[in-house]
C-alpha cells in the first residue's frame, strides 16, 4: 500500500497557514477544524509545520500562555515529507523512528496533503481486516478432500 492510496480514501481537506499568523489565531484554527497539525506555507512552498506538540511546548515554556508571537518562531522548520508513492511500511518506520504524528505528502515542490499516524493506522487495519476475510473465505471454500475408495 502506498500513500497516494490512504489520500485517496481521506479526502482532500487541507489547512494551511503562513509564517506570520499569530500563534493563538493558529491554535484557534486547530481547536476550530478539530486538527492536530498546519502546514506553514510561504510563497507557494512548504516551509513548516505547527502541530500541537509545539503548541505545548510554547504553553510550558509561557507559564501555560500562548503569548503574541507568530507561528515562524514556533513551527518546525525542516518536516519530514513524504511522497504520494512512498510505501506504507516505511512511513510507519519513519513516524516511529522520528515521533512524527504528521507527515506532509509533496509531489515535488506541490504539497498533495497531510497524513497523521491514525491515517496510516487505519489504513494498515483494515489492509488486514480485508486480508484476513479473504483468507477465511479461501479457507471455508477448500475443497472437501475425496474420500479413499478400496
Amino acid at each position: 500500500m502506498k500513500v497516494s492510496e490512504i489520500l485517496q480514501v481521506k479526502g482532500n481537506i487541507l489547512y494551511t497557514v503562513t509564517p506570520e499568523t499569530l500563534l493563538a489565531d493558529a491554535v484557534n484554527t486547530m481547536s476550530e477544524k478539530d486538527i492536530g497539525s498546519l502546514v506553514v506555507m510561504e510563497y507557494g512552498d512548504l516551509v513548516g509545520m505547527l502541530t500541537f506538540r509545539e503548541v505545548i511546548k510554547v504553553l510550558h515554556s509561557n507559564g501555560g500562555a500562548l503569548g503574541a508571537g507568530t507561528v515562524r518562531k514556533h513551527m518546525d522548520e525542516a518536516p519530514i515529507t513524504v511522497t504520494p508513492e512512498t510505501e506504507v511500511n516505511e512511513v510507519r518506520r519513519m513516524m516511529l523512528e522520528k515521533h512524527a504524528r504528521y507527515l506532509p505528502v509533496m509531489d515535488a515542490k506541490t504539497l498533495l496533503g497531510v497524513i497523521s499516524f491514525y491515517d496510516v493506522a487505519r489504513a494498515v487495519l483494515e489492509a488486514q481486516s480485508f486480508e484476513n476475510r479473504m483468507l477465511k473465505a479461501y479457507i471455508r471454500d477448500w475443497p472437501a478432500e475425496q474420500a479413499a475408495e478400496d
